[in-house]
């Protein structure tokens, strides 16, 4: 089985309010960038990752994997003005059809290496499969600041990343939201709009997200703990 991941990282971040971008954030001492890539270099059935990016960030990228020594598993492509042009840009250039294809979040650096080789081998078995952890607090649907209805929190989950795909299925996704013109937040929803089960897998609560400000104190407590864990 080969899997080939994709890497978002073409954002500006403007809720981290930051001058660099946030997945060139240092974390710990390195990019966050790069400890996201150091867990997919770990997973034995990744066996290429593509990294789409702005064109200015191309060449700080390229120096940064090759200190890392990862160039020769990670490339950097172009990236789009949404992240799905930016996911699809990376897909033209796949050239495996017999691959399973894993989206994952560039600021998502806690991934277990154990559940990148479980949503790829669910993939790989069932078509598409994403992580996600139970919603804990109410949800409720608003129009502006008024409450339409209160959904069922046990039929609630938070979707997170890694997310994988046989790669024709992602093809055909692709080929339905462009002719569309339509844009979702993850692949996921391209794939369930075809009318297709997406199997949900166990995330964990660590798997976070670095989107904004406060979510930098967390994540270096998280590196901490798991240092300590470690030890």
């Amino acid at each position: 089985m080969k899997a080939i991941a994709i890497i978002p990282a073409a954002g500006i971040g403007t809720r981290m309010k930051s001058q660099a971008p946030k997945q060139f954030l240092s974390l710990e001492g390195s990019p966050i960038i790069v400890h996201t890539l150091r867990k997919f270099v770990s997973c034995p059935l990744v066996q290429e990752i593509i990294v789409p990016l702005r064109k200015p960030d191309i060449p700080h990228f390229r120096s940064l994997i090759d200190q890392e020594g990862l160039s020769r598993v990670v490339r950097s492509v172009a990236g789009g003005v949404h992240r799905q042009d930016s996911v699809l840009n990376s897909f033209r250039e796949i050239k495996d059809e017999s691959a399973i294809v894993v989206v994952h979040d560039a600021v998502r650096p806690f991934v277990d290496v154990s559940l990148i080789d479980a949503v790829i081998r669910e993939a790989d078995d069932k078509g598409a499969a994403i992580l996600a952890v139970p919603a804990i607090d109410t949800v409720k649907q608003i129009d502006r600041n008024r409450v339409v209805a209160t959904l069922p929190r046990d039929k609630i989950v938070l979707v997170q990343t890694p997310q994988a795909f046989r790669y024709q299925l992602l093809k055909d996704a692709f080929e339905k939201a462009t002719s569309d013109h339509f844009y979702a937040t993850d692949e996921s929803c391209l794939v369930e709009r075809l009318g297709y089960e997406v199997v949900v897998l166990r995330g964990t609560e660590q798997n976070i997200k670095i989107t904004k400000p406060a979510d930098l104190p967390l994540a270096e407590l998280i590196v901490q703990l798991q240092r300590s864990t470690s030890n």
